[in-house]
């Protein structure tokens, strides 16, 4: 993990005072991720997880928490924040915020097939349903405007060929984003990176069921097609040249679709907005690789693949939404 703040018994003992989750019986780290320290907390009421965020401040996380127990509550599997005897969902632990969610059952599935797709596509299309009518905004932090902050100072890095891409890509996406189909685009909250390591599924790999969706913590306000992009450009290729697998997207888009229609205006910006979401995480790849904070000691993700997805994006043949 990039950061850890230790968490003891005696402190998960103090902490569950404060809840009605029963008493404590034990904790367990989780190593995976690199911005926020985790931990698996078992009470004698259920499995839970423990976050300390180490990055977000307590100004930030209400729109993340209240998101993730608005869905909950809406029959969404999403990890839902357990509420504070005083009846808030947030609380501080070692001067940290924290707080305290279910555990999900299941586990990632690297290698999605069609059935994961589906179930996927299915539950982000009724996520996305689910959260019409929340009252709380906040724009994605990681959308258009951070990308045009943010490219120049990964610039000085780059080759001359694909600096250019960068440059023409940015320019096509800022007039795009003013063009009346994409003002008609619905948007709403959206979880903004629903990568394949975001979902768990339970079951087996023949006949999956869904755990639900994890990580809401790059979640905002944007196009509900951008977050369909962002997913169907990691869920559905092949790894290595980035081209879409036709049976994985067909599968994805299709059960999607089912949920929730696509509409003309969505069809129209179709190809520009799969190249909008490789564009986002091809700039932030290059932004973590080559401007890494200082407590980042995990090696980050290596850019030229979201590059290579781009460029992939550019070629014909993409698929057409149902």
């Amino acid at each position: 993990m990039a950061v850890f703040t230790p968490v003891s018994e005696d402190d998960a003992r103090a902490l569950l005072a404060h809840f009605d989750l029963g008493e404590f019986v034990s904790l367990r780290g989780i190593t995976a991720g690199i911005e926020n320290t985790n931990y698996f907390l078992y009470t004698t009421r259920g499995e839970y997880v423990l976050t300390l965020f180490e990055v977000l401040t307590q100004a930030q996380l209400p729109f993340y928490i209240e998101l993730m127990y608005h869905l909950a509550e809406r029959g969404i599997p999403v990890p839902r924040p357990q509420t504070l005897k005083d009846g808030t969902r947030l609380t501080t632990l070692h001067g940290k915020p924290c707080a305290i969610v279910s555990r999900l059952p299941g586990g990632y599935e690297p290698a999605p097939g069609a059935a994961h797709c589906a179930l996927a596509g299915a539950t982000l299309a009724r996520a996305h349903l689910a959260a019409q009518g929340f009252p709380l905004h906040q724009p994605n932090l990681r959308g258009l405007s951070w990308w045009l902050e943010t490219a120049p100072k990964v610039m000085p890095f780059l080759e001359p060929a694909q600096a250019q891409l960068l440059s023409s890509e940015l320019a096509a996406q800022q007039a795009a984003a003013a063009t009346p189909a994409w003002r008609a685009l619905q948007t709403g909250p959206a979880h903004c990176d629903l990568f394949r390591d975001n979902v768990l599924f339970a079951g087996t790999f023949e006949d999956p069921l869904m755990g639900g969706i994890i990580d809401f913590y790059f979640a905002g306000c944007d196009t509900w097609l951008f977050d369909v992009a962002v997913s169907v450009n990691d869920w559905c290729i092949e790894r290595d040249t980035g081209e879409f697998v036709p049976e994985l997207v067909e599968s994805w888009l299709g059960a999607y679709a089912a949920e929730r229609p696509f509409t003309d205006a969505e069809r129209e910006v179709w190809p520009l907005m799969l190249r909008a979401a490789a564009l986002r995480f091809w700039i932030s790849r290059l932004y973590d690789f080559f401007v890494p904070r200082p407590a980042q000691t995990l090696k980050p993700h290596d850019p030229r693949h979201f590059e290579r997805v781009l460029q992939a994006r550019h070629r014909p043949g993409l698929p057409i939404l149902p």
